[in-house]
This record gives C-alpha cells, structure tokens and sequence, in this order.
C-alpha cells in the first residue's frame, strides 16, 4: 500500500538523485568533460518535481491523514496516483531528454490532468484546516495557480506555440514554478510551522502575512522585469524584495530569541533557509547592478549563474524541505504507528531524537556545501577555470552536500525502520 510517507521517501529520492547529478555536472564543467545535455533536463525536473513538488504532496497527504484520525474513511492509499505522478513525470522526463517535443507537451499534459485531484485536496484542506481566514488562504491558491500556468506553458513550449517568444516563455516556465509557487508556499508554510516547533506564536503575525504577501507579488512583477527585459526595473523591484526578505527573516528570528524552546534540527533549518533567501536575493541584487555600466564590472559565466540559482536551490529550497522532514517524519509516523496517545509520546520523543542526532555536520554540510559552489565560481575571476583552487573549492562543496545529504538520507532509513515495539 503506497501511504504518504511513500512519497516523501520518494520526493527525497529524487532530490539526492538531482543532486548526485548535478554535482557530476559541475566537475565535468570544471575538468573540460561536459556531461550528456539530457542530464540537465532530468537535474532540473528531477530536483523540482521529483522533489520538492513530490515532497510537498507528501507532506499534504500525510497532513490530512494527521487531522482525520478519527476519520478513518478519508485515510486511504494513494497508489493509484503514485504511480501514474511518478510514471508521468519519468516519461516527461525520458522525452525531453531525447528531445521529442511532442511526447514531451503530451506526457505533461498528462501529469497536469493526474495532479487536478492533488489540487483539489490541497484546496479542500487549506480552507478547513490550514488557512484560520480567506485573506490566508488566498496565497496558497494564487500560488498554486502559478504552478499551474507554469506548467501549461511548458507544455506550450513543447508544442512549440509562437516559438519567436521561446526564451520568454523559458524566464516564465522557470521562474513562476520557482519563485511563484515554491519560494512562496515555503514563505508561508515557514511562518506556520516555527510557531509550531518554538511553541510561540510569531513575533508579528501581521509583518510575517504581510511579508508572504508582498512577496508573492514582488516575485511576480520581478519575473515581468525578466520577461521585458527592464533591468531598471528588475533593480528596483529586487530592492523591494531584498526589504520583504529581511523583514520575513527577522521576524523569525525574533520569534526564535524570545522563544526558550531548545534548538532542534528543523527550526535550524528553517531559519538557515531564511538567511539564505537574505543572502541570495543580495546576491541577485548585485548581478544585476553589475550590468548597468555598459561594460559590467565582474564577467559573468555559465558557473556564476549555476553557482547563485543554486545557492539559492539548495541554502533556501533544499534547507525549508530538509527542516519540514525533520519536524514531520517524526510527527506523522508516531500518528500512524500508534494510536494510543500515550504511548504515542515517548515513540515520537525517539524518533526526534534521532533527527536531531548529527544536525550540526549535517547543516554545515548542506549551508557550507551550497556556498562552497559560491566560492568555486567566484575564483574563476582570478583563475583559469581548471586550476587547482577551482577543483579544489568544487570538490570540498561536493563532498560537504554529500556529508549533510548522506547523514540525512540515513536518519530517515533509521526512523523509518524503528518500530513502536522496539520502543
């Protein structure tokens, strides 16, 4: 029977999968070697709807399975659409790699056409459980539609509709998934779940719904910079955003000094994830200052651009996911392991336990790693691109993701294997 925690196991699966992948990618940039350019493809759709996209289902899946305890009738399997998300999504996957377009629109309009039920109880559960006011869960469903016509115009893409605007639709496809649905829904998610692990409420709950919100539309008018080109306007807007980012992170912070709940692994994360999204919306901010000389001031290459998405990938994406991991496994696999809440208690403190065995390499590993991409790319401004000092910054950020991914991976093969009886 295919459960919730199917897909999170699997949504983490192919999240490692990506980023073995990707790490193959940067050394063979680095050594001269270029890697196959269908890897590329099964990197990025592997990382954001392999993983992230499947995670989230996960956790919603599990959620609803959580609150409807004393309804048993709404906790049933789900491998039908396990297998017909997880098929689609290879074959999308298999198709754009070798290139046939056409396979490619139909395979994704298929997975869309499989998701609309996923869509639906993510609707149905925000408004019932979630979201304590329309104005809150208005967010999620404006996000979610993001995904939405994100998707829809890749599968124009593939159908090659008005290819003179490609690259248009490219910025829009990428970044409507990225910043309008998985920057935003984490945003949001974050400022529920830390209240729940600091066991205090935010430090403003209206600066943190303004901060979503502001986001949100910063992100959208941000992306119509990209689509027209403006760098101007992009300037000022990513202004804007570099506001909104640290009024969300302060606001966390906050709420995590005033709060005398001890450090755990998830709220580590999820702090860490919001100083990541300070960082790279900096970091944003100063790439597309650098082109407003006509001359820029910093050569700009493949590595830098690798090097900044994916800081922001892996400091904020990959560190919201790994945070929610740590705090939900724990939770959902006691509720659904033991039914008598008082057994349930001391189960569920083991398997916290655990995932709060090793966080420091592990959050050194995963923060360090992300930078260490940083550091890689920005030697090359000094140094050949194959010189020792490159190789050698790429290969200590390989090594430390691997170290925080590989400590991660085995905690929750642990708890997974634990069993109630072996409490």
């Amino acid at each position: 029977m295919v459960t919730p925690f199917t897909f999170l196991y699997t949504g983490f699966g192919w999240l490692v999968l990506a980023t073995l992948i990707g790490i193959a990618m940067l050394l063979g940039q680095i050594y001269g070697t270029p890697m196959p350019k269908w890897l590329r493809t099964v990197h990025a759709h592997g990382a954001l709807m392999g993983g992230l996209l499947q995670l989230l289902i996960g956790g919603l899946l599990a959620s609803i399975a959580y609150v409807s305890e004393e309804r048993p009738s709404r906790n049933r399997s789900h491998t039908g659409f396990f297998f017909l998300f997880n098929g689609a999504l290879f074959a999308l996957v298999a198709s754009l790699g070798y290139e046939h377009m056409l396979l490619a629109g139909v395979t994704g309009m298929a997975l869309l056409l499989i998701m609309i039920p996923m869509f639906k109880k993510a609707w149905d559960y925000i408004r019932e459980e979630l979201a304590v006011s329309t104005s809150d869960s208005w967010i999620y469903a404006a996000s979610g539609a993001t995904l939405i016509i994100g998707i829809l115009i890749g599968i124009g893409m593939c159908f090659r509709f008005m290819p003179e605007f490609f690259a248009h639709a490219r910025l829009l496809h990428l970044h409507l998934v990225l910043l309008g649905f998985l920057t935003t829904t984490m945003v949001a998610l974050t400022h529920r779940l830390l209240p729940i692990l600091l066991r205090r409420e935010l430090a403003s709950a209206n600066l943190g719904h303004a901060a979503t919100v502001f986001l949100f539309a910063g992100f959208l008018a941000l992306i119509g910079g990209f689509v027209t080109s403006s760098l101007r306007f992009e300037l000022v807007v990513g202004g804007l955003l570099l506001l909104l980012a640290v009024v969300y992170a302060v606001n966390l912070f906050r709420t995590w000094i005033a709060s005398e709940v001890p450090g755990n692994a998830a709220t580590d994360h999820l702090l860490l994830a919001a100083l990541f999204l300070v960082l790279t919306t900096v970091s944003g901010v100063l790439m597309a200052a650098n082109y407003l000389p006509e001359a820029p001031v910093f050569p700009i290459g493949t590595l830098h651009m690798v090097a900044y998405t994916h800081a922001a990938f892996l400091g904020f994406m990959v560190n919201s996911s790994c945070g929610g991991l740590s705090y939900g496994l724990p939770l959902f696999l006691a509720a659904s392991r033991v039914p008598n809440l008082k057994r349930r208690g001391p189960y569920r403190q083991r398997l916290d336990s655990i995932m709060n065995r090793w966080r420091t390499v592990q959050l050194v590993g995963i923060c360090f790693g992300s930078m260490g991409l940083v550091v890689a790319a920005a030697l090359t401004w000094t140094a050949p691109l194959g010189s020792p000092s490159v190789q050698i910054a790429a290969w200590a950020a390989a090594g430390l993701l691997l170290a925080g991914l590989t400590i991660l991976v085995a905690k929750i093969a642990w708890v997974a294997g634990i069993t109630p009886d072996a409490d």
